[in-house]
């Protein structure tokens, strides 16, 4: 065969003309193809597509901004029992019972379950995102109890309000918190006591027959101007209040009680409260759905990644084997 000419042989299998790893077939690239394309040296992509990475981002700042509130309230929490010294008690045999220790326990469930949310958000990791989403059905759970209890009980807690009241009255002094709580209402309301300001006499130390100096006398938080020339409070605005006479106790202290003004507070913020809760669900339910759709993605990108691997192990199929190199094939029909 002379220089120049071209065998017709070679011209009938145009597939000579192509590497051992390249296919002429036309349309779009087969799924495998494309998966290990993406990564270098032939692997998998290791990036999550853009609307997961986006997904993935907003799962983390959210839950970013969850545990810092819930880390602050931990803070909170701790310093609140190490000023009233009870935190030595916590880490006792038994629990104190102080309403400061439930934002302790909030705070660190909060914080916990925030940060799970976090680390499973940005090493992806499904596992973390699955206590995560647990942790959040759990906390929809409690909220769903509380949210009914309130709304079940709600007419009968507005009538012990003043039963309430009057049982805080008599441990006013037994419990530092306690004793914040209520001078915090007696001063935001301007009032004093349960129904009047003759239920004080219900307190040993207040009550008239007591032998101490706050005998007849009643608490700072009970005065109509219970500060000092407007920079600190006069502990002793009150003290014999309970001997004068409405007409002069009325120039001293507030006479009515707290009990009537309070339901009316409750009555006014209950719609706000209402709407701050519906917000804070709406949020835990938005995570949830973003939590639970990030390790759906996580799923299937690793079933992708598994799928080539897989399917590489068994026999080549007759479209995808391997053609001889060209030369040789050229070689061998000269021969």
């Amino acid at each position: 065969m002379e220089e120049g000419e071209k065998s017709p042989l070679l011209v009938q299998d145009p597939g000579c003309q192509e590497g051992p790893l390249t296919s002429s077939r036309p349309g779009p690239v087969p799924q495998e193809e494309r998966v290990w394309r993406a990564g270098p040296g032939g692997g998998p992509a290791s990036s999550l597509p853009l609307g997961i990475g986006c997904l993935r981002c907003l799962t983390f700042l959210l839950n970013f901004l969850f545990s810092l509130l819930g880390l602050l309230a931990l803070a909170i929490g701790l310093w609140g029992l190490a000023v009233k010294g009870s935190l030595g008690s916590v880490w006792g045999a038994a629990l104190p019972e102080d309403p400061i220790l439930g934002l302790v326990l909030g705070g660190l469930a909060v914080s916990a379950v925030s940060l799970a949310g976090c680390l499973g958000a940005l090493c992806e990791s499904a596992f973390l995102l699955r206590c995560f989403s647990g942790g959040l059905v759990a906390f929809l759970l409690l909220e769903a109890v509380v949210g009914a209890l309130l709304v079940a009980l709600w007419g009968p807690l507005q009538d012990g309000l003043e039963h309430t009241l009057r049982a805080a009255i008599t441990h006013y002094q037994d419990d530092p918190g306690l004793r914040f709580l209520i001078d915090q209402v007696q001063l935001g309301l301007q009032c004093c006591g349960a129904s009047s300001y003759r239920d004080w006499t219900r307190n040993v130390y207040f009550n008239c027959s007591s032998p101490g100096v706050q005998a007849c006398s009643l608490p700072a938080s009970c005065c109509v101007h219970p500060g000092e020339d407007g920079a600190s409070v006069n502990d002793q605005c009150g003290s014999g209040a309970l001997r004068l006479d409405e007409d002069a106790a009325r120039r001293a202290v507030h006479l009515e009680g707290c009990g009537p003004p309070l339901r009316r507070w409750l009555r006014r913020n209950v719609r706000a409260a209402g709407a701050y809760a519906i917000v804070v669900v709406a949020v835990q339910g938005v995570e949830l759905l973003l939590a639970n759709q990030l390790v759906r993605a996580l799923a299937v990108r690793r079933g992708e990644a598994d799928g080539p691997r897989a399917a590489g192990t068994g026999p080549p199929s007759p479209e995808g084997r391997a053609r001889p190199p060209p030369s040789r094939f050229r070689q061998a029909l000269l021969e």
